[in-house]
């Protein structure tokens, strides 16, 4: 199985986008969606609130405020 390549989540067999820009770089996508925000609306998966690297961006900030603060 493969992540696609803006919102981190698995793309089941057989499903999916497959992008292959004019450079040889290849992206998959789990959906329109994806494929959208990435290309057409050129939107950072980190921002973008319904991603796994937003989830993972915001638990490491979290987890470095509360550390910071203990140490205080």
């Amino acid at each position: 199985m493969v992540n696609c390549s803006f919102s981190g989540k698995k793309i089941p067999p057989g499903q999916g986008i497959m992008y292959v820009q004019n450079d040889g770089r290849v992206y998959y996508f789990l959906n329109k969606k994806a494929e959208r925000n990435m290309l057409n609306l050129g939107r950072k998966a980190r921002t973008t609130k319904w991603t796994d690297e937003y989830h993972r961006v915001k638990k490491d900030t979290l987890a470095t405020a509360a550390k910071k603060e203990t140490q205080q």
